[in-house]
């Protein structure tokens, strides 16, 4: 995993404007990714490689974005990929051969709609095509431990940021995840909460002064009220009406996920489910999934993301019907996100289905 073994143009030109070569001694990302965004390098493998773990639950990704620059969020991670190098020097220096590769841990417990939002998407897409510009040839296998049954659809989300090398280094563990940790890691370089009987000196199971564990964000960090965002569609909803968007949901776990900011004032909203196909209903017609109410989205953008248990016509409702005065514009983007079924079927090969 050497500086050297990535060549062109491009990427000398990356380590120069990262400042690659001492990031790792002298930047100091800010103090809200120090404590809140997880991670963290934990024992080696059976053949010496480093270890990282990345715990996806407790990140709170909106508050991180609302705390710091996308641009800190990047050097964080160049600093932790050019530490990786740094560790499998020294491994390779320790144990006398190559070591050149990491094993990596993705533990999804938790795994949430919160990790759906847009935004952070597209973050972490960016951070994922500077791994493999710069870094595609570092990582050795992939691990997804206690993967919920969302997670086919967030991997839908960024597996086309990935090459097919990489995904083919991405194993989906089922239920006996520990079992298979086992055979790849001696159990005291695990830590006791995965499996092994790995502990800090105070004996806790977690390790938590080497992986981070991340948490929400306090509001004290934060350094912006919203996160720019770009919208597809407009319309304006007149004074004592409503509009309502209709989406056809095929088959269950798919994801609607929708962002929208009014101009002027606030505009209430609520998704409903048809109970009649083929005509229009009012929405005491059908039957409200996302309660209607009231949003101040021409202060602050909102975003949400609702998971379709039941195939049907799903109908996004904006609502003016309480405004006998002003007419509404909404700027707005909603998608539905399908499951990845290259993903969905990786847990019957190697594991004995997804976690509840």
């Amino acid at each position: 995993m050497t500086s050297s073994s990535y060549g062109g143009f491009e990427h000398v030109e990356f380590r120069k404007q990262m400042n690659a070569d001492t990031i790792t001694k002298y930047w100091r990302a800010p103090q809200v990714i120090q404590l809140y965004l997880s991670g963290g390098l934990c024992g080696y493998d059976k053949e010496g490689s480093p270890i990282w773990y990345d715990v996806v639950g407790p990140l709170d990704p909106k508050g991180l974005l609302l705390s710091a620059s996308k641009q800190d969020f990047l050097k964080a991670k160049v600093q932790d990929c050019e530490m990786f190098r740094e560790e499998c020097q020294t491994q390779s220096e320790k144990l006398g051969k190559n070591i050149e590769t990491i094993t990596m841990i993705y533990d999804c417990e938790g795994l949430g709609l919160k990790h759906l939002w847009k935004p952070a998407v597209e973050a972490y897409g960016e951070v994922l095509s500077m791994f493999e510009d710069n870094y595609p040839e570092g990582l050795k296998r992939l691990f997804v431990i206690k993967a919920p049954k969302l997670f086919p659809v967030a991997y839908n989300l960024i597996r086309h940021f990935l090459s097919e090398d990489t995904r083919e280094k991405i194993v989906v563990l089922g239920n006996n995840w520990k079992e298979v940790l086992l055979k790849y890691i001696d159990a005291d370089q695990l830590p006791v909460y995965y499996g092994g009987t790995l502990t800090d000196p105070d004996g806790d199971p977690k390790c938590k002064t080497k992986i981070k564990y991340g948490g929400e964000v306090p509001k004290s960090y934060y350094v912006r009220d919203s996160v720019k965002q770009q919208y597809d569609h407009s319309i304006t909803v007149n004074r004592g009406s409503s509009q309502q968007l209709e989406f056809d949901i095929l088959f269950p776990s798919c994801v609607l996920r929708w962002q929208f900011m009014s101009e002027g004032a606030d505009i209430g909203f609520g998704v409903y489910l048809k109970t009649k196909i083929g005509e229009r209903q009012k929405a005491g017609e059908m039957v409200e999934v996302v309660r209607n109410q009231r949003y101040n989205a021409h202060l602050v953008p909102e975003d949400g993301t609702l998971t379709c248990q039941d195939p049907g016509v799903y109908v996004l409702r904006f609502d003016n019907t309480y405004s006998i005065l002003y007419s509404k514009k909404v700027n707005y983007s909603v998608e539905v996100l399908l499951p990845d079924k290259s993903s969905e079927s990786q847990y019957k090969e190697v594991g004995n289905g997804p976690n509840e």
